[in-house]
């Protein structure tokens, strides 16, 4: 189908396409158009990696538009809201605007109402549901990128309810579900009552094989000689091979270690392959890595990005990540080694794609256990970009001939397994549930069964009644916690009668059924806040109870390790020998530590406290203003973590915070301040000096030195002692404007105190600050966790 068929777009959309280089259609997307993509019909496509369906989605949601509605595109994660809100931006010049929103989960952001396409989360959506967003109302259009995550534990229900309640909301909502080629599409597909295409093909061809001794055998029969030599590993023959042909390489693996591993090694390879001005490029994007953290995590990517050679996992910090990813794209990388999130994630494509590890650690299974099949496929259907490489090559390895024929049989030949609803697992419910009654779209017990039996779950359901048994579960527990209230209509609910006698009538126990099917809902006022600040409800029931049987006023270490037992914050795990360390930490502050604390004969309850304990720890190391690095070393995480730990940890702790005033708990104040500490990452004198815009960590200390200890005394200081403490002029006239000096002009001022200023600061350290002051700092090279 040629562009210029397509019609119902806006007036310039075809020629934004056609500047864009494209002229027609690939098939997956004509066949969408076919569908009724363009007219408002719903439309499931499950189409490969870089077949096209983020075109399918900017048609269905143009044409929305034009018709005069509002389209929603709803993305796993917060990277490719970022991604596509640049490329959704582009349609500004024919009139189209674009919202971008991602945090903030007590927000309702009022200001997308004005916007004609909006990207979120699922997540953000969901919450934008709980707080009542208006403008949801508004939607003709919701696209919902990679829909089958929806079989993902942790992500997946929240999608899955979250699509349902926008088309009860919407009734004659367009829904769009853009997918990977699963095993039933058509079971999606009748879900959202939706047209499906469901295809293979792909814009160049994929070829997938398996390397095994110095050859590479295909999937169609074809045979590729890639020698190893020496004693080079496959995945280092095969990166040369193919950066000698001119293509990129992106190698997965199962863990952090051996994604930074497999990156040193592969730089020795990828070095040989630059040219000048390729490494001299190099040295610049090395530079701004080792200036985003200074960690030990940073040195050895920037050292591995010099060579060539990069490692992507969660342990980065977001500034690194991109700078990675950007530079992968550009081919000034060469090599990408990375564990298996980035196969989900943003577009990253290389010619050949190596899946070394295609086993990893599964906890629950006690050892190794071999990928899925789907995880596998999203990983090789990275190989191949459009317009840049003439095929791409999709690769595992294999040890012997009976691992090569195990690895075609197992993901060579293999269709991807059925995406499976994971609504029915109580901690997703328990949230859910909560979130359905307190928002009002269900007022009663069989309101809120009706609702539930519009999941995908409900419609995958082959056992009688677990749904139904397990939402009673999720009600008791709510209850018991005063999250929600029931009325029976003064009912009698118990299957017995009032003198213990078992009913015998099959007419009274049908009414005692239809009785408790009537029931009313309603959530407290504790349970609309529980809803609202995004919580798991068992979460909040942790931090009510810890504060409610505090006798004494909770310290940091006791709030920290508070909020890192509960499920919303991934604990840190023990490592070896760790349990004595911090079993030896909990006796000795056992008193501050919040909750029925457990003795060390209850195993694992034990065990989970000394994790949270360890999380709380490095919090409270962070909140006394600790150096990054030493902090990264002592607790083996990556930059990434340590910044992910404390963003949590501050979102759980306002969270407790409204929790505290919800309960009229007398530990508000103390709450309030451990949430200030951890996010700014400073000691409790330093909170005043922080909240001036400019002021982090090191230069709130770096003025504590000098006697400046609140905002007032910004206002009176000597200047040259001001611009002593913090060294350039335009960030000492920055600072003093925010703390309101009249004249905060450097002009003719100079500095007192500078070298015993810079002994104050090199023993006082970085971090700390938002993504504004950051901004503002720029010109002191000074960023990230490692703010001013």
């Amino acid at each position: 189908m040629n562009i210029e068929e397509l019609s119902g777009l806006p007036a310039g959309a075809v020629d934004h396409f056609r500047s864009e280089g494209i002229e027609e259609l690939y098939p997956p997307q004509a066949e969408a158009v076919e569908a009724g993509a363009t007219d408002g019909e719903s439309l499931v496509a499950a189409v490969p990696t870089a077949s096209g369906k983020t075109m399918i989605a900017a048609l269905s949601m143009l044409s929305a538009v034009e018709r005069g509605g509002k389209a929603l595109y709803i993305v796993p994660l917060r990277a490719l809201a970022s991604e596509k809100k640049a490329e959704f931006e582009a349609y500004e010049q024919f009139g189209v605007t674009t919202g971008v929103t991602t945090g903030n989960y007590e927000s309702t952001s009022e200001w997308l109402a004005t916007k004609d396409i909006i990207v979120a989360t699922s997540e953000k959506v969901d919450s934008l549901v709980r707080n009542g967003a208006d403008w949801l109302s508004d939607l003709t259009c919701v696209v919902s990128d990679e829909v089958h995550l929806i079989d993902d534990r942790n992500r997946g229900p929240t999608l899955e309810v979250t699509l349902a309640k926008l088309r009860r909301l919407n009734p004659a909502m367009q829904t769009v579900a853009l997918s990977a080629t699963v095993g039933n599409a058509d079971e999606i597909a009748d879900w959202l009552d939706a047209a499906l295409v469901d295809t293979d093909w792909r814009p160049i061809d994929l070829r997938m094989g398996v390397h095994y001794g110095n050859a590479l055998n295909f999937d169609d029969g074809s045979t590729r000689e890639v020698p190893v030599e020496g004693s080079e590993k496959q995945e280092a023959a095969l990166v040369r091979d193919i950066l000698q042909e001119g293509g990129s390489s992106l190698v997965f693996v199962n863990s952090r270690r051996n994604a930074e591993a497999a990156a040193s090694r592969l730089g020795q390879v990828s070095s040989r392959e630059l040219d000048g001005d390729e490494r001299e490029a190099l040295v610049d994007l090395a530079e701004e890595i080792r200036e985003d953290s200074d960690t030990e995590t940073s040195k050895d990517l920037a050292d591995c990005v010099e060579r060539g050679a990069a490692f992507h996992h969660a342990g980065l910090s977001s500034t690194q990540r991109t700078l990675v990813e950007d530079a992968f794209r550009d081919r000034l990388l060469k090599v990408i080694s990375a564990t298996p999130t980035l196969a989900a994630g943003v577009n990253t494509p290389a010619r050949r794609v190596i899946v070394r590890d295609w086993r990893r650690f599964d906890p629950s299974a006690g050892g190794m256990s071999p990928l899925d099949v789907l995880e596998v496929h999203q990983m090789m259907g990275r190989a191949g970009r459009p317009g840049l490489d003439p095929y791409g090559e999709a690769v595992l390895l294999a040890k012997s001939h009976d691992e090569s024929e195990e690895l075609f049989d197992r993901y060579v030949w293999a269709d991807p397994e059925a995406v499976r609803s994971k609504l029915a697992a109580e901690p997703a419910l328990r949230t859910h549930v909560l979130a359905t009654i307190a928002s009002g779209f269900a007022r009663t017990r069989e309101g809120l069964l009706e609702f539930l039996e519009a999941t995908l779950y409900a419609s995958q359901s082959t056992e009688a009644g677990r749904l139904e048994r397990v939402t009673d579960d999720v009600l008791d527990y709510l209850e018991r916690n005063d999250f929600i209230e029931r009325e029976r209509d003064g009912s009698e609910t118990s299957e017995e009668s009032d003198d213990g006698g078992a009913f015998t009538s099959a007419a009274d126990l049908a009414a005692q059924r239809e009785a408790k099917r009537e029931e009313t809902l309603e959530a407290t006022s504790l349970g609309h806040t529980v809803s609202r600040l995004y919580l798991d409800p068992m979460s909040a029931a942790e931090i009510v109870h810890g504060l409610e049987r505090a006798e004494d006023r909770p310290t940091a270490l006791g709030l920290y390790q508070l909020v890192s037992r509960t499920p919303d914050m991934y604990e840190l795990y023990l490592r070896s020998g760790e349990d004595e360390t911090f079993g030896e930490l909990y006796y000795e502050r056992e008193a501050e530590l919040l909750g029925d604390r457990p003795s060390e004969y209850e195993e694992d309850r034990f065990e989970d406290w000394l994790a949270a304990l360890k999380t709380g720890k490095l919090l409270e190391d962070w909140a006394s203003e600790e150096d990054e690095e030493r902090l990264t070393e002592r607790y083996k995480i990556g930059p990434g973590d340590l910044r992910g730990k404390v963003d949590t940890a501050e979102w759980l702790l306002g969270a407790a915070e409204s929790l505290a005033a919800e309960i009229d708990s007398e530990w508000t104040v103390a709450v309030r301040e451990a949430r200030a500490r951890v996010e700014h990452g400073v000691s409790e004198e330093l909170l005043e000096l922080v909240s001036v815009g400019g002021v982090g960590r090191k230069r709130a200390r770096q003025l504590y030195a000098v006697g400046i200890e609140e905002p007032a005394d910004l206002r009176s200081a000597d200047k040259g002692v001001v611009l002593g403490a913090l060294k350039g002029e335009k960030t000492a006239e920055n600072i003093l404007e925010n703390a309101g000096r009249e004249d905060p002009s450097m002009e003719g001022v100079e500095p007192v105190g500078a070298a015993a200023n810079a002994g104050a600061a090199g023993s006082s350290t970085e971090g700390g600050g938002d993504e504004e002051t950051t901004n503002e700092a720029a010109d002191d090279g000074q960023s990230s966790l490692g703010d001013f």
